[in-house]
């Protein structure tokens, strides 16, 4: 039962870290592009002053050789709209370049994972050009973490 405790733990610290990499370093990197783009932010706020990202662990994938190595990778996913606007495109572009860059720097998300990688980037546009939907990015991650305790 403890193992699964610790588990969770891992789990939440990833997820966490996460999104502390992107109200830190990616609004950051926001902020010094030429163009006024607005900033990553967690709350229940709706509107174009800020994107409301999803971060969710959607799997964590285990053979054999990881067992035996004590790596556990997991796959994690960044999803977000942009609103609708004459910039939308180049700002998902945009919002996509500052999360990768802030990977480049700290791709072991402060000593928690040993690795992450962007595995995959989809832009999502409105199916009707000018009808007020929104565009949708989804970020996918693979995250890799050595020798935890609770590898039996």
């Amino acid at each position: 039962m403890e193992d699964y405790f610790i588990n969770e733990f891992i789990e939440l610290r990833i997820l966490e870290a996460v999104r502390r990499l992107l109200t830190g370093k990616v609004n950051e990197l926001l902020g010094d592009m030429p163009l006024q783009i607005p900033f990553f932010e967690f709350s229940d706020y709706k509107g174009e002053a800020t994107v409301v990202p999803v971060v969710a662990l959607s799997s964590c994938e285990r053979n054999e050789k990881e067992r035996l190595l004590l790596i556990d990778a997991y796959s994690l996913s960044i999803t977000f709209n942009v609103p609708e606007t004459a910039d939308a495109e180049l700002f998902c572009y945009a919002y996509a370049a500052a999360i990768g860059r802030a990977l480049y720097l700290n791709p072991t998300l402060g000593g928690i994972a040993d690795r992450v990688l962007i595995t995959g980037k989809k832009y999502n546009q409105p199916k009707t050009a000018n009808c007020g939907h929104d565009w949708q990015v989804v970020i996918s991650l693979r995250i890799t973490v050595e020798g935890t305790e609770y590898v039996s």
